[in-house]
């Protein structure tokens, strides 16, 4: 009896003080908070449909892409637009898309913030900021950690002004102070914001190789309530750098094109 008493309470000093394999896993600054650093995307590559056809030549009858995809007026929070902006929304399609200028989204086509409208992010982190880089369109956030508030002596902008806190090993992102021009989704997908549109973020680092994000969105001018955006997984890339995805207008001049000629039903 007292040998398997003794050998129950060695088993149970030796589970108590082995750290989870999971929180081992995490790396950390030496302020002791998880390193968010890395480049994060969704574990693959995404594959992508090829472009539609160029814009015809001056005498050439129109050709439309041969599948064209639907326009979406519903936005993946269309339930929670007010009545006003559901008819707003039906009156945008793909040719008014801001991204097809170069510009910027809100929040991200994949729903993550940190890949815009791409796929592919990096975090650089420091002990003052989180700075989150966007492979696609020259983007960028710089997250402050170092508890000051948000600036009042900025304009508003595409990506807006964000403070970051940490509570635990959770970094909570929260961001003001956008332009109401650009939309929140990218690709055809009528999903335009108001200037008060407020994004709050919680970046959670699960393992060496895991991110998760959870975001809240609000906008009291468009949106009936809070729209909670489903938790994305990222995970860590194979490479330690992303690259420029630039865009100047040029290479989107046939998609704007197609998008004008196609009518997509709308009357």
């Amino acid at each position: 009896m007292k040998r398997a008493c003794l050998t129950a309470i060695l088993t149970f000093a030796v589970v108590v003080s082995v750290p989870s394999s999971a929180g081992a896993q995490v790396p950390r600054t030496a302020d002791g908070h998880p390193d968010l650093s890395g480049v994060w995307w969704p574990g693959t590559d995404v594959p992508l449909a090829p472009l539609p056809p160029q814009a015809p030549t001056a005498g050439a009858a129109p050709t439309a892409p041969s599948a064209p995809r639907a326009r979406n007026p519903r936005p993946r929070f269309a339930n929670l637009y007010q009545p006003s902006a559901v008819d707003k929304a039906k009156t945008l399609s793909d040719k008014d898309d801001p991204a097809l200028r170069c510009v910027p989204v809100a929040f991200g086509t994949l729903n993550v913030s940190l890949y815009g409208l791409g796929f592919v992010g990096q975090i650089v982190q420091t002990p003052k900021f989180v700075v989150l880089l966007t492979e696609t369109y020259h983007s960028f956030k710089l997250v402050p950690t170092d508890g000051r508030k948000h600036r009042d002596d900025v304009a508003p902008s595409f990506r807006g002004d964000s403070v970051g806190r940490w509570e635990g090993d959770t970094l909570v992102v929260d961001t003001t102070n956008f332009a109401d021009t650009n939309w929140m989704h990218a690709e055809g997908e009528v999903s335009f914001h108001s200037d008060a549109l407020h994004i709050v973020e919680r970046y959670r680092r699960v393992d060496k190789d895991t991110l998760e994000v959870d975001a809240t969105i609000e906008d009291p001018k468009v949106l009936t309530g809070p729209w909670k955006v489903p938790t994305q997984t990222l995970r860590l890339a194979p490479f330690d750098q992303i690259m420029e995805v630039g865009c100047t207008g040029v290479e989107s001049a046939a998609l704007m094109d197609a998008a004008a000629r196609v009518n997509y039903g709308k009357k």
